[in-house]
């Protein structure tokens, strides 16, 4: 799947972020986007391991962005939470990669490719300022 859930859990988190005027806890934000709790704080653990949010110990702790909003892409965001590069289809990479080693005689695999290539520029030149020009 191209985008799921924690992604889509990712970009909303993000954007009450870009709007708050002081760190938010997972509590607050997962009562705040009617998110489990639980799953919401392993979002936004990625998020801050990739230093795309900062995370804050202490009463008055949470996560806050640690980039502009201009600066941060979807693509980095989304490989965050899945662990890699959302992928169109479930193919390999590149030919030789291939796990049914059928690469050379796959027909659509260029196409899949060039698709996929696509896709990553468009999530890489996507950026939360966008999101939030919308």
């Amino acid at each position: 799947m191209l985008i799921t859930k924690a992604s889509e859990y990712a970009i909303l988190s993000l954007i009450v972020l870009s709007k708050a005027s002081a760190p938010m806890d997972s509590e607050t934000l997962s009562r705040e986007l009617s998110i489990s709790k639980s799953f919401l704080a392993k979002i936004l653990q990625s998020l801050a391991k990739k230093e795309i949010l900062n995370s804050y110990k202490g009463i008055n702790g949470g996560f806050a962005l640690n980039q502009n909003p201009k600066d941060i892409n979807m693509l980095d965001v989304f490989s965050a939470v899945e662990g890699k590069t959302p992928a169109v289809f479930d193919c390999a990479p590149s030919e030789n990669d291939c796990p049914s080693d059928k690469a050379n005689i796959c027909s659509i695999w260029p196409f899949l490719n060039k698709l996929q290539g696509k896709i990553d520029s468009f999530f890489y030149n996507l950026t939360l300022a966008d999101i939030l020009e919308d």
